[in-house]
């Protein structure tokens, strides 16, 4: 276990101060008794490819860890960052370079992540070059079609390639081809895609209709909403939370959260149990209204209920009450997402802090970002121009 530790902390010491050459040399130490696992391995490539930009060492990081995304999450989660980067810095020919590398067993997800860096025509150029083209690989394209913002193309694909190369389309296939029409603003078409499927004996199911639910709230379209929630119950497949919760967000989004409260009390009514996801909608909707009071309620609510969120909701939720003045509100929150070992960005942390400071909190601000600092050591540097605005 020691050996171990003393590799990861070596891993650490790189990614702060950049003192070894070779990612490879830091992947796979030369002491045989501290050599990394798969998964440790996969975290500390993670952890470099955080703030790696140098698109030689990304590819040299990927592969010293021996990346493949269908070994697990973290690895694909690795990939993407290194594709993301890779895309943003416009080196295609490294990203070409990684994709094509790959395991065949890797090929949906290299053609989803070339889809990610909006190389459509590399996208497809793996397909074809697949011996074994597979109704898997052929979601990949399309849903790759949509990650590189080229809606018209998934119409196209899904027209000519299933007959070109004898795949037999499923229920994932269509429900793909539904959320590039609802994507690109023609969610009408779902009525044309429906009934083909059900012309080829493929059952739509709740993501089917959930999808279109979502495209027509976007178009404002609340005659298709009703005609789409009836649609459902023909075809046996009864609104539950999932719709509700497309439903709550859809109206969130275009700022009518009062509407959202409405149907949270629909279903309610009903007897159906909300989750965290249907809470986080509705704290959020009110958030973006300036209604910090309802969403302080909704807040309660959830945690009345025992719905546990994610991170990601408490983050998003101290943005909100520091950006509206509610210091207090917003330290309690962050309190219990810290007991959860949970912190904030930067951003958000230092719109906390000096929030507090204004209103004389200064302790309980210096609390906070000692906490911080203690967390994330390396970022300690960033907290000098408030610590110099502390009272002495």
């Amino acid at each position: 276990m020691a050996a171990v530790a003393a590799a990861r902390n070596r891993l650490l010491n790189h990614l702060r101060y950049r003192s070894f050459s070779s990612a490879s040399a830091i992947l796979n130490p030369s002491d045989p008794s501290a050599v990394l696992t798969s998964k440790q391995k996969s975290r500390a490539a993670l952890a470099l490819l955080k703030s790696e930009t140098d698109p030689s060492r990304i590819i040299d990081i990927c592969r010293a860890a021996a990346l493949s995304p269908s070994s697990s999450h973290l690895d694909r989660v690795a990939l993407s960052n290194a594709v993301s980067a890779l895309a943003d810095s416009r080196s295609f020919s490294h990203v070409r370079s990684l994709l094509d590398s790959l395991p065949r067993s890797d090929l949906p997800h290299s053609i989803v992540l070339f889809g990610q860096a909006g190389m459509l025509e590399d996208a497809i150029r793996t397909f074809r070059g697949s011996n074994s083209s597979s109704v898997r690989t052929l979601n990949a394209l399309l849903f790759a079609c949509i990650l590189a913002g080229r809606h018209d193309e998934v119409g196209r694909i899904f027209r000519e390639f299933p007959g070109t190369h004898g795949i037999a389309s499923n229920v994932e296939t269509y429900n793909t081809v539904v959320k590039a029409f609802c994507e690109s603003g023609t969610s009408r078409s779902f009525y044309s895609v429906l009934d083909e499927m059900c012309r080829a004996g493929i059952k739509p199911n709740m993501t089917t209709f959930c999808t279109a639910l979502a495209g027509f709230y976007k178009e404002e379209r609340f005659d298709d909403v009703d005609k789409v929630l009836e649609l459902m119950k023909k075809h046996d497949c009864h609104p539950g939370l999932s719709a509700y919760n497309v439903r709550i967000q859809s109206l969130c989004k275009l700022k009518r959260p009062g509407d959202a409260k409405a149907l949270f009390k629909e279903m309610m009514t009903k007897g159906m149990k909300p989750n965290w996801v249907t809470f986080n909608h509705l704290i959020f909707g009110f958030c973006k209204q300036g209604d910090l009071e309802e969403a302080k309620k909704f807040y309660r609510q959830m945690r009345g209920r025992g719905c546990v969120p994610d991170s990601s909701c408490y983050f998003t939720f101290i943005y909100y009450l520091c950006e509206g003045g509610d210091f207090e509100a917003a330290l309690s929150v962050c309190k219990e997402t810290m007991a959860k070992n949970w912190v904030p960005c930067f951003s958000t942390m230092k719109m906390l802090v000096k929030g507090l400071l204004s209103n004389s909190k200064v302790e309980e601000a210096r609390e906070i970002m000692e906490r911080v600092k203690e967390k994330f050591s390396g970022n300690s540097d960033m907290w000098k121009e408030v610590e110099e605005a502390l009272p002495q």
